[in-house]
This record gives structure tokens, sequence and C-alpha cells, in this order.
């Protein structure tokens, strides 16, 4: 009686459930009445009074006036109350069942009676406190006899499979609480949130577990230790193991939970750090590994780590991971790593392990330290190949090949991954570095550079296209930069530019023109003198033009190719002695002179015939050839015309010529590859007392022979007194810019004047400290300057 009319209070407000129970109407005067049956009145006698006391017995209407009375008696409370215990009774018991592991009771409902109870419990009486509470006492008895059983459980079972173990506890409590979740719904939702303070079941449920069993010690030390040992497995062995699954379970159920950072993540740091600080020192100590074989370990074990954490972890631990990876292989050990594997990587051209390195040491902020040992290393390969005096020869080829390797780098090794550009610091000191380097050794660098670019200039692009040839020649220029002896260069440079002019040994007047036009644009302004050089060439061409024209058909002097040069223009000074041309070969030249000075009165040429070249037509025994040779070879060739052999002595005494390029000469005609000379008695060198022959038998597979002269080797003098006439011109350039300064400034002191005196000067060389001392004493005396009487420290401009 109690539960239908429970049922029949509790339906939805639409339902029409009222109508399955009979019900009586009270009316004032029918009370006496049976219910069913309605007394016909006589004012009633209408058509329609029969019709609505049957409408009366449906319950279609209600008479306005006649009220509804439902009484509900005491009993009907008592087994409201009964009810509500006895279905609280049966969900305690169920939720006992529910939230305990393999048990042998069964549930005395369907999830539908447990739904329906938790409703009359909450809904109807009023209870949801009470189930509350049940629901308290049995996560808490469930999760301690859960924690009881994971406790058992590792006496059986190795560290990994027990983590297997605990992965199914936390699954199997997971789901019974998706379970209850779904069969307390009421309690949820009609008591929970309306009650301040009170946890839903899922975070009451897993605030439980966690605080009787995630927290507890021994639960904590047996995850952390499947943990270890499964790591300490794959790090050990190099592969995967098979239980890794088990790792990655254990994470997620650590993560729902809130557990995973607390019990896992913080865990697994310190003990990648542990672990490979301990395996950094074995390696180093025990075995012995070098810095650049350690490095790449570090890179190979750190790539490990990354790829199993981004399989099992989370991804906040991927980096900390890495990160802690690199900081037990590195930290303590950057010095030692920089300074000894640089330099083995560096000589190895091994760009992509400097790559790992730049990685590995920007990871570890250790940049600095890698950038500073980098820096080291090329000042001292940069210096030592400057400083080694017995392959100079192949000092700039040297120089190049290091630069390119280390500009390379640069650009695949040491790059910014953010912005995917060489790093600057690293740009800088190598830029740096080089410029160290070149300072050990003074004037020499930039001498041999201006070689190389002759020897480049002369041979040509040859199979390069213009645009490699000319990156080519920037690669030389890219050296000139880090050199301070910028007039040696200069000088140098300026001589052998003359000498291809002159000589017609220049691949390519454009390249020439395009070379010197950087020169003057980038690097100094003085170059502007090759202008000059190309107007003279262009004006001499034009002269002998014109002398050509003037002479008759057939005129063996139209066969003369001269060219007139400005002294203050080409690097030559005159000479004081030079070959005797034979009688036809003066006769040519006082023509041209003849005609010349009726262009041009009042000047004066002076000849140099140790540039001239000549074309001789040569009868051998095999045939007859064209040499192409050089005047001073052409003016002893030319005397075998007379007789068969000739005696050093007798040549000497013919030419007249300086006895040491006589020697070169008769050196490259009698003893090189091509000999149209013979020596007795035979040898490489040249004596007095040698005799010569004209050699008929000599061959040669073309038609036209270039015979190379052989070129004088810079004696020591020569180079003092090379070195002298830059020092001299040095000393004026000195003189000029104190004076300028100081015209300027009127008043300096001695530190100011210097600094100044070094800034103006810089761009063509810097001067030594010592050397601006001196041009300023010399200066004082020659009273351009005074000392103040009162500081002799400061100068004074003497006007």
């Amino acid at each position: 009686m109690a539960e239908a009319l429970f049922s029949l209070l509790s339906l939805p407000a639409k339902s029409k459930g009222f109508t399955a129970y009979q019900y009586t109407v009270v009316d004032e005067g029918l009370a006496s009445s049976r219910p069913n049956k309605t007394p016909r009145l006589d004012a009633d006698s209408d058509p329609g009074s029969a019709s609505r006391s049957r409408d009366l017995v449906k319950g279609k209407s209600v008479e306005k006036d006649g009220p509804l009375t439902v009484e509900i008696h005491d009993f009907v409370a008592q087994a409201l109350d009964s009810l509500c215990d006895n279905s609280l009774a049966r969900l305690k018991f169920c939720l006992r069942v529910i939230l305990t592991r393999e048990s042998r009771d069964i549930l005395p409902t369907t999830y539908e009676g447990v739904f329906n109870d938790c409703r009359v419990v909450v809904c109807a009486g009023a209870k949801g406190a009470a189930l509350y509470n049940v629901l308290v006492m049995e996560l808490d008895r469930s999760c301690c006899n859960l924690r009881n059983e994971l406790g058992k459980a590792v006496e059986d079972q190795d560290s990994i499979d027990w983590l297997n173990r605990f992965v199914q506890v936390c699954a199997w409590f997971e789901g019974q609480v998706m379970l209850i979740r779904a069969l307390l719904a009421y309690l949820d939702r009609a008591y929970v949130l309306k009650t301040p303070g009170l946890l839903n079941i899922h975070d009451l449920a897993f605030t439980s577990f966690r605080r009787h069993v995630l927290d507890y010690t021994n639960i904590i030390d047996l995850i952390r230790a499947g943990v270890r040992d499964w790591l300490s497995w794959e790090r050990n062995e190099g592969t995967e193991n098979t239980r890794r699954v088990y790792i990655r379970d254990l994470v997620t159920h650590l993560v729902n939970h809130s557990a995973y950072s607390v019990i896992f993540e913080r865990f697994v740091g310190e003990q990648t750090l542990a672990y490979f600080s301990e395996e950094a020192e074995k390696k180093i100590h025990q075995l012995g590994f070098t810095p650049e074989r350690f490095l790449e370990h570090a890179a190979r074990r750190v790539a490990e780590e990354r790829e199993r954490a981004l399989v099992v972890f989370q991804p906040t631990t991927v980096s900390l991971v890495e990160r802690t990876a690199r900081r037990g292989l590195l930290e303590g050990r950057l010095d030692w790593l920089a300074s000894g594997a640089i330099e083995p990587l560096m000589k190895a051209r091994a760009a992509d392990q400097l790559n790992t390195a730049y990685t590995e040491f920007t990871a570890v902020e250790g940049l600095n330290i890698l950038c500073r040992e980098f820096k080291i290393y090329v000042q001292n390969v940069a210096a030592n190949i400057i400083e080694d005096t017995e392959h100079e020869d192949t000092m700039v080829e040297r120089l190049l090949e290091f630069k390119v390797f280390c500009e390379g780098a640069l650009q695949t090794a040491f790059v910014d991954p953010q912005t995917k550009q060489p790093n600057r610091e690293f740009s800088y000191a190598l830029t740096d570095a080089f410029a160290y380097g070149f300072k050990v050794r003074k004037n020499k660098p930039a001498e041999l550079i201006a070689k190389h670019l002759d020897r480049l200039m002369r041979r040509g692009q040859r199979d390069m296209s213009d645009l490699e040839f000319d990156q080519l020649l920037d690669s030389v220029l890219g050296l000139y930069r880090y050199t301070d002896d910028k007039d040696v260069f200069r000088t140098f440079y300026h001589r052998a530019l003359a000498r291809r002019l002159l000589l017609e040994r220049s691949a390519s007047d454009d390249f020439e023109k395009a070379m010197l036009k950087k020169l003057k644009e980038k690097y100094d302004p003085e170059f502007g003198m090759g202008d000059h050089m190309f107007n003279d060439l262009a004006l001499s061409r034009d002269l002998l033009y014109e002398h050509r024209a003037r002479l008759p058909e057939g005129s063996p002097q139209r066969s003369l190719s001269v060219m007139v040069l400005q002294r203050s223009h080409w690097p030559f000074a005159s000479r004081k002695k030079d070959v005797d041309l034979p009688l036809w070969m003066q006769s040519a030249l006082a023509a041209y002179v003849e005609f010349y000075k009726s262009k041009h009165q009042g000047r004066k040429l002076d000849w140099d015939h140790s540039i001239g070249t000549a074309t001789l037509k040569s009868r051998f025994s095999s045939a007859t050839k064209d040499l192409t040779v050089s005047l001073y070879q052409a003016v002893v060739l030319l005397l075998f015309n007379e007789s068969v052999e000739l005696g050093y002595k007798q040549i000497m005494e013919a030419t007249r010529m300086d006895e040491g390029e006589l020697k070169r000469t008769l050196q490259s005609l009698a003893c090189a590859n091509k000999k149209v000379l013979r020596k007795q008695p035979v040898g490489k060198d040249v004596n007095e007392t040698d005799v010569f022959y004209f050699n008929s038998e000599f061959t040669d597979p073309r038609a036209k022979v270039h015979i190379n002269s052989i070129q004088a080797k810079e004696t020591p003098e020569e180079s003092t007194r090379t070195q002298s006439h830059i020092d001299s011109d040095r000393k004026h350039y000195l003189d000029a810019a104190i004076v300028r300064i100081m015209k300027a400034k009127k008043e300096l002191t001695y530190e100011q004047l210097k600094t100044q005196t070094i800034e103006a000067v810089k761009s063509h060389f810097v001067p030594e400290v010592s050397v601006i001392k001196l041009r300023i004493a010399g200066l004082v005396e020659q009273e351009y300057l005074r000392r103040d009487e009162d500081d002799m420290n400061r100068y004074i401009y003497v006007a």
C-alpha cells in the first residue's frame, strides 16, 4: 500500500496516474449518497442533466462548489521511512559488492533497481547525507583493500610486472567509479550539487584512492622502482623493452589521478640526472673517451631519451628528460669538451659533428665556451700557416681553403635555429681570429696575396664561368681585409699589374678593370692609379698606329711595338745599365724617337728593355718555329746567326748585359725544358767557362713556341731594399698625417695625437707606437711642432 502510494505521489505533474484509482467527491447535500450513484432531481430533468451526472462519475468534471480532498494517514509516512531505510541498506551492500575486486557476492537487484533506490533515498527520503557517508566509507574501505593487495603482490613479481598489477588495479577502480557515478546520479545531482563544500562522486573516489594508495610511501617506492628498472634496462640494452606498454598505461592513470608530476615526472628527472652523470664519469675516466667521441655519444644518448619520452611520457616530460640527460652528460665538462673536440673536428672538416656540438652546447647555454675555443683554434691555424716560411709559396691557397671551410661551417654547423642564419658571435669570432692570425707576421701576407692575385689574373677563368671566377677573386680579397699592411699589398699589386699590362699577360682587361674598381671603391682609393695606366696604354696604341701609318709598306719597322708610359703612373725605376741591342733594332727605335719628339717637344724617352719581348723565326732541322722570347733572350739568340758556338764571356762582351741577368737568360735557353741552345759542360747552372751552341735538333709539337724567362729570386738585399722603400713611404705618410692633425687641432697631448694618428693611417697600415713617437720627435726637431713649456707631454702646432 505504501509503495503504491509513493509511486503515485512521485509521478510527474503531467501524468494521468490519478485516473488509475477511484476517488471520492464530497459534495454538500450529497454526502450520504454513494459516489457511483447520482440521484436524479426534478430540477435536472433537462437533457443535459444526465450527461452532467455521467461526466461526474467518469471524473471529467467537478462541480465548482465541491472541493477535492485527499487524505494521507500516518501509516503512509511510516511506510516511506521503512522504504528509504531498506533502499539505503541495499545501496550500501551494492556499493560494497561493486567496490570489491573479485567479489563473490552478487548484486541483490539490477542496475535499474540501484538507480531507483538512490532516487528513493535522496529524493523521497531526503537522506542524501546518509548515502554520501556510506559512499565515503565504502570508498575508503575499497582503497585500503587495494593498497593491501598491491603490497602483497610485490612478493611474487618483479618490479616491472608489479607495475602491470598496479595498472590493472587503477583501471578496475576507475571503471567502478564510472559505474557508481551512473548508478548514483541522483546523489550527485540532487544532493551534492546543492550542498556547498562536498566533492562529487568522481572527485571523492579519486581523492580517496590518492589518500589511501598513491600517498603511501611504500606504493610510491614500488612505482618508482618499476620505472627505474624499466628505464635502466632500456638504457643499458639500447632497445625497447616488451613491457614498455605498462609504463604508458601507468602514465595515463597517474595523470588521471593528478599524481603524475609528483610521483613520476620528478622522479624520472632525478633518476635521469643520476644515471647519466654516472655514465659520463665511466665513459671519460674508465673507458677513456676522447672529447669528440664523448660529444657524439652524448648527442646519441640525448636523442634516444627524447625518442623514448615522445612515445611514453607526457609532452612536458619530454623537454625535462632531454634537458636533464644533457645536464648529466655535459655539466661541468664543457671546457674540456670544447677545447678537446673543436680541434679534431675542425681538422677532419666534420661539419655534421660540429653542428652536433653546436646543438648540444646551445641546449646547456654553453655557446660562449664553444665560440671561444672556435676562435682560438682558427687564430692558431691562421697564424701557423702565415708563420710557415718553408711553405709560404702555398700560404694563400692554404689560407683560402681553411677560410672557405670556416665560412661553410658558419652556414651549416653554427646556425641559429630561430633565425636560420649563421650565429653572429661565431661570425665575429672568425673575423677576429683571422685578423689576429695575420698580425704574427708583418708585410709578407699582403705581398703573397698580391702575387696570388697576379697568378689568377694571368691564368684567367679557364673552365670557370664569369661568376665563379669573380667569386674566386672576391675570396682572395677576403684575405686582404685581414691584413694591416694595405700599402704593401698595393705596392706589389701595382708592380704585378704593370707587368701584366705591358707584357700582355693578363687574361682579361675587363676583369683587370673590374678588380681595380672594386679595390678602389671598397678597399683603398689610391688604386685609382690603375685608370692612368690604362689611359697610357690607350694613348700608346694610338701613337703606334700613327707611326706605322707613316712607314712604307713592307718596312721591317712596322713590326716594332712601343709603349710610352708616364713614370709617375708606373712602378718602374730608371735603369742605369741596359743591354746593347743590334744596330737594326737601334735604328728602328731611333726612328720612333724622332716621330715621338715631332709630336711632343721637350719630352725625353728612357728605354727599358727588361720587359720587352720579341718573336724570332728560327730554322731547326725538323721545322721552322716561331719563338716568343724576352728581348734579352732575343739579343742572345741573334748572336748565333754569326757564330756556331759562343763562350759565356763572348756573349757578355757582345751584349754588355748585367751578369746576373745574363746567367738567368742563358739558363732559360740552355738548361730549361725547351733547350734551343746547348751548353758544355752539361749542367743546371751557368758558369763563366761554359760554351754554348745552337741546338739545331730542337723539336716541339707546336709551331709557335713560348720560352719562359727565369725570374730572379728576391735576395735578402733586395727584400731589405723593398722594405726600406715601404718604410720610407710610411714615414712620409705619418709625418703628413701628424702635421695635418696638429694643424686642425692646434694643441694635443701625446696620447691624443697618437690615437688620432693611428686612426688616420689605419686604412693603409697600422704603425707601431715606437715609430709614431720617433716621427713626432722628428717633427719637433724640424720645428713643425713644439712642446708646451708647462706640460712636456703636450704638443703645440707651430704655424
